[in-house]
């Protein structure tokens, strides 16, 4: 077996280039769960990281830009665990019942709740709300609604939209103590309250999605 070639080290300008970027993202996400989406200016993180709005701009363009590398930075890591856990060889029901769970954890995180927030809030003023969709939401659907497709395609679901299908699975999980958290009513979940939620929602699923019964022998033999 041949060993997997590790990338290739960055240059030191690279490197220094990688990190000032991290630096921008890093300051820009404060900013933004601090003081909103539209009372966040260019100006006022440049001033924060200790350069001018040139070199700000040199790396994003605008606030939407800006904005937009925040929410990818912050849910890489999530999207390409996701990707891992939707194997398409895997079991059904074991799979999404690890999807469900992860999907859990992760809106539930502190920082998740936060920017879940600030979208709501700025959903109407800006552009916000819909780079955010694009962006995560929508995302993890695309991701979900692939794993589904195949599943359907082997016969393990009944037919029908995987897109929207998607969206009834990860509407069931987020429907318990995660609606409670958005609204103010729960500070964080406990591991049983969130096995219930995942509990729920994919047995709700999957007797909703269950494959079509076939025919009988005797239907057949008529």
């Amino acid at each position: 077996m041949t060993e997997a070639l590790a990338p290739p080290a960055l240059s030191r300008r690279d490197a220094r280039r990688r990190d000032r970027r991290d630096a921008i993202l890093e300051v820009a996400q404060q900013s933004f769960l601090e003081h909103g989406y539209a009372a966040t200016t260019m100006s006022a993180i440049a001033a924060t990281l200790g350069g001018s709005k040139g070199t700000l701009w040199n790396y994003f363009p605008n606030k939407e830009e800006l904005f937009s590398a925040v929410l990818r930075h912050a849910t890489a890591a999530y999207h390409a665990r996701l990707a891992r856990i939707l194997d398409e060889h895997g079991e059904v029901e074991t799979t999404l019942r690890c999807f469900a769970t992860d999907l859990l954890r992760q809106v539930t995180l502190p920082e998740s709740i936060a920017l879940h927030r600030l979208a709501i809030a700025e959903a109407g003023r800006s552009e916000m709300g819909a780079i955010f969709f694009e962006i995560a939401p929508r995302h993890t659907r695309a991701l979900l609604g692939k794993f589904l497709l195949g599943a359907m395609e082997r016969g393990r679901l009944r037919h029908a939209d995987p897109e929207r299908a998607a969206h009834t699975l990860i509407t069931l999980t987020l429907s318990g103590c995660h609606q409670k958290i958005i609204w103010g009513q729960l500070d964080q979940p406990t591991a049983a309250q969130m096995d219930a939620d995942v509990a729920f929602a994919v047995d709700c699923f999957l007797r909703a999605y269950a494959p079509e019964p076939g025919p009988t022998r005797a239907a057949i033999a008529h």
